[in-house]
């Protein structure tokens, strides 16, 4: 009777503990499936939002016009990046801000904008891109053209290379903007300039000439002296002028792509304007640093002009016959008989007969104290378009 009654209240118990049991399982085991689904989505989300800010912080986005571009992915990983740009890479304190598309480059996208170093002063700069997309190769000669300007861009009258990005995408360079910049742009402002004003940066005369000919000079030099290369586009679009009429040399790709001799560099040289190259480059695309000499007398040209394009009355199809025939660009108003001589000399048919630009830095040197201080006026406003008509360029 005792034993029958123990199993009963046994028997009695028993589905009412596994019936709790099972109840309370049901209540927790979702639960904590439920908290740690939360979890690991809360996971997820912050580390998604330290990714987007860090690449808002380095990545730069680019506004054109109403269209914003942003290059903060691509489909291919960064390239293998010798050790020698560790020293160049961007560093975490380094913000590019406000940067607005500018034109679209070899690589990709070109902008403007400011670099600010936190608690510190900011600073114009051009970024040059890696566009998105682009292929091993093509990443593969974007780390080879950053190395090239590591090398290059240490003379104070060469474009100055600040920063670069290449330990993740986008890759990008980050130049000195040199203000007011473009040379070309500067000279085009000097025209129906107030002549009284108290700047005496606008105060441009041939004395001024000289001397920012004379840096121009002094960084071409560099590049031949110091690294055997020949600029390959000496013109005034790709000069940067600075304060106090300080002057750098850029647009240095040419020279970049001229220390190989395929067919496509070639025809990437051919591309320099006709009205700016010397005769042996435009019938045998031959680059020699006379040939930059030769250039550089446009150069002198354009300066002393206030930016007026080579050559008005030719046609650029035109300008080898005439030289062929011994035709040279008569002597400008505002230009003195030994700068008119020194460029007759940068245009020797001979390139051998043209003057170095060591014996050109001397030169001026030696001339300054007697080159005319009075202003240019030149009264002609430059029509953007009949400009690059006449001048031949390349769009």
């Amino acid at each position: 009777m005792d034993v029958d009654t123990k199993c009963s209240n046994d028997t009695s118990l028993c589905p009412s503990y596994e019936e709790s049991s099972g109840t309370l399982a049901l209540i927790i085991i979702p639960s904590l499936l439920a908290l740690s689904t939360v979890l690991v989505v809360a996971l997820i989300f912050y580390t998604l939002c330290k990714n987007k800010e860090r690449r808002h912080r380095t990545s730069p986005h680019f506004k054109n016009g109403q269209q914003i571009v942003s290059l903060s992915t691509a489909s291919v990983g960064p390239p293998k990046v010798p050790a020698a740009l560790d020293p160049w890479e961007i560093p975490e304190e380094c913000v590019l801000e406000g940067l607005e598309f500018w034109q679209t480059g070899c690589y990709g996208p070109i902008c403007k904008g400011l670099l600010k170093k936190k608690g510190g002063a900011s600073s114009v700069v051009v970024v040059k891109c890696l566009r998105d997309a682009s292929g091993k190769p093509e990443a593969k000669e974007f780390v080879e053209w950053l190395l090239f300007c590591a090398s290059v861009c240490k003379h104070e009258n060469v474009v100055q290379m600040l920063h670069c990005r290449t330990k993740r995408l986008p890759m990008y360079l980050v130049l000195d903007a040199y203000n007011p910049g473009n040379l070309l742009h500067f000279l085009w402002t000097l025209r129906n300039n107030n002549l009284s004003t108290a700047d005496p940066s606008q105060n441009f005369s041939e004395r001024s000439v000289f001397l920012v000919a004379k840096q121009i000079a002094a960084g071409l030099d560099y590049l031949m002296s110091e690294h055997r290369l020949v600029h390959g586009d000496v013109a005034a679009r790709n000069i940067l002028i600075g304060p106090g009429l300080s002057a750098r040399v850029s647009g240095l790709g040419v020279a970049f792509e001229g220390r190989k001799m395929d067919s496509a560099i070639r025809q990437r040289a051919a591309k320099v304007p006709l009205k700016w190259q010397a005769p042996e480059r435009i019938m045998m695309l031959l680059s020699i640093d006379r040939s930059d000499v030769w250039s550089f007398g446009i150069l002198l040209y354009e300066l002393i002009t206030l930016g007026s394009p080579p050559y008005p009355e030719l046609k650029p199809s035109t300008v080898l016959p005439k030289l062929q025939a011994s035709y040279r660009m008569k002597r400008p108003k505002n230009c003195g008989g030994l700068l008119y001589d020194l460029m007759k000399y940068c245009w020797m048919w001979s390139f051998k007969e043209r003057p170095a630009f060591s014996a050109i830095i001397k030169l001026f040197e030696s001339s300054l104290h007697i080159a005319d201080t009075t202003p240019i006026c030149i009264s002609e406003v430059i029509d953007i378009t009949e400009y690059k008509r006449m001048a031949g360029l390349i769009e």
